[in-house]
């Protein structure tokens, strides 16, 4: 089945600073997901089929790297600028008590989301994501110092166009190799590369890059005792990047909380344990917790 087929149909969604790709699929209380730094909502492949059938579920993909629909060169793309990105998709969509739902970097956004722009969001679920001081986790720090050399990036994208090096690079620990328990597909890590390929994605990855800066997690994590909305906290057992105490501090921070370790998965849940979290997803908006 084709990916984008599963999330269901698409549109580009205006925004300050540029335009942002949206599927829609299902009726029903709705569900925003944010995915991680070159990925794009292709990690929710799995997940939206359990849920459409009682829920409105969008996916984007979030200018962070793994878009196809370049933003404006003057476009603010730091954290802070990408949350509210975030927070202007749901604005415009007119969504209200939004289900909103990271992972990995988007986890990260996430918390921004909610510490700055909580109005329309109704619950969250954080999946493993930086936090805290861990912004980003030390073995991916290496992009952000290859963003400051120029044209860095623009060697890596035609390497990038031989099939077997971005699938080598992909499926290695220094990519998405340590991320998931289960093996990526060639289609599915072609659907993460291939974005970059474009000299305006790369750009906008490089400003990302550039930004990337533990203070707005931090800022972040001050603001968590405030947040009324409850929050679930379902974490892998297995992450090598963000590990367990940082989900049981997070389930400690927020007032309205609960934490759920899910077995045999990692960093990309939705990829290893899909149906899982998809029930995980269901019985915290049916609870209204």
């Amino acid at each position: 089945m084709d990916i984008e087929s599963q999330l269901g149909s698409s549109r580009t969604v205006p925004v300050n600073g540029g335009a942002v790709r949206i599927y829609e699929r299902g009726t029903g209380a709705p569900i925003v997901f944010v995915h991680g730094l070159f990925t794009n909502a292709a990690v929710w492949r799995k997940v939206v089929p359990g849920l459409a059938e009682n829920y409105r579920c969008i996916t984007a993909d979030w200018p962070f790297g793994g878009h196809r629909v370049a933003m404006d060169p003057d476009a603010d793309l730091t954290a802070t600028g990408l949350a509210a990105i975030v927070a202007e998709v749901i604005e415009t969509l007119d969504l209200r008590d939004v289900t909103l739902v990271g992972n990995d970097g988007g986890g990260m956004l996430t918390q921004l989301v909610i510490t700055r722009h909580p109005e329309r969001i109704g619950r969250v679920v954080l999946t493993p994501c930086d936090a805290y001081e861990n912004f980003p986790p030390p073995m991916f720090d290496y992009l952000s110092w290859l963003a400051r050399v120029p044209a860095t990036f623009d060697v890596l994208a035609v390497l990038m166009r031989v099939p077997l090096l971005r699938r080598l690079l992909g499926r290695s620990p220094i990519g998405y190799g340590w991320l998931s328990r289960r093996r990526i597909d060639d289609d599915v890590l072609d659907h993460y590369f291939t974005p970059v390929l474009d000299r305006g994605t790369r750009r906008d990855a490089v400003k990302f890059l550039k930004s990337v800066d533990k203070k707005d997690t931090l800022d972040a994590a001050r603001a968590f005792p405030r947040v009324e909305q409850p929050v679930l906290v379902a974490w892998a057992s297995d992450d090598k990047f963000f590990p367990i105490r940082h989900a049981e501090r997070l389930a400690e921070d927020f007032p309205v909380s609960r934490l759920e370790i899910i077995d045999d998965s990692r960093t990309f849940l939705p990829e290893d344990q899909p149906d899982r979290l998809a029930s995980s997803i269901d019985r915290f908006v049916r609870s209204g917790a």
